[in-house]
């Protein structure tokens, strides 16, 4: 039996061209200088856009 439809090489690796993972975004605490992940709270200081909201 064949494949009616075949799917190139070129139109399957066009596909998977996005299916890349990116690198989370890491920076410095202002205060402590220990990494931490953007847009999310500070393990270390409970931290999170100066307010503390982990005790």
């Amino acid at each position: 039996m064949v494949v009616r439809m075949r799917s190139t090489k070129s139109h399957r690796n066009n596909r998977r061209s996005h299916d890349s993972l990116s690198f989370p975004a890491v920076t410095m605490d202002k205060n402590t200088n220990v990494p931490h992940l953007r847009h999310r709270a500070s393990l270390v200081t409970g931290q999170y856009k100066g307010r503390v909201v982990i005790d």
